[in-house]
């Protein structure tokens, strides 16, 4: 849905904007990790996985599997668009991968990565871990993604998510930088679940 909305925006001059593919990112995340929540806890996210397996929330077998779904996933969403998407669409958004916007250095990227997924499993480990939370955590996590891409979008991208940045890259062959967005998000993740698990849980 993320590059969807990236490659939508170009076939249709601009008119979905940065608010617009915020907005798809954040609701495509609200509407499936919900749908996705008693099954697995809604991770979608290596980083989640891994702030939780930091946590203790979840083993080391499973956290793996999550890990390898994830990424399969990501990269099966990546293969499906280049159905469902005209080439030159693809091409002229670098297939939607997240990257780093001119003048922006790698140390001011990765800090921008683990800020940005540090607010989103912060809010996961709140609305959706916490067994004391209201069960609403699929909306509050699709308005983290989006509140995140408001600001981050126009730096890194804001992946948030290291398999969002694997798929597209893969397929589009945008691979600059992919050590930054699973180093950032993964940081982010980890010490998002452990601030939350010391200091509120």
């Amino acid at each position: 849905v993320g590059v969807g909305a990236i490659a939508g925006d170009y076939l249709n001059g601009g008119q979905t904007g940065l608010v617009g593919i915020a907005l798809a990112h954040g609701l495509a995340i609200a509407v499936m990790a919900s749908a996705t929540l008693a099954i697995s806890g809604g991770h979608l996210n290596p980083a989640v996985t891994i702030g939780l397996f930091a946590a203790k929330k979840i083993d080391a077998l499973s956290s793996l599997n999550y890990i390898a779904a994830q990424c399969l996933g990501a990269i099966s969403a990546a293969a499906l668009l280049k159905l469902c998407i005209p080439p030159a669409a693809l091409t002229a958004v670098n297939m939607g991968t997240p990257a780093l916007a001119s003048g922006i250095s790698i140390t001011m990227g990765l800090i921008t990565e683990i800020t940005l997924t540090f607010f989103l499993v912060f809010v996961i480990y709140g609305t959706a871990v916490d067994q004391r939370a209201p069960k609403v955590g699929g909306l509050f996590i699709g308005l983290a993604v989006t509140l995140d891409i408001l600001i981050g979008g126009p730096i890194t991208g804001a992946a948030m998510n290291p398999a969002r940045h694997l798929g597209p890259a893969l397929l589009g062959g945008w691979l600059d930088n992919l050590w930054l967005y699973w180093a950032g998000p993964v940081i982010g993740g980890i010490l998002a679940a452990l601030c939350y698990k010391t200091c509120l849980e």
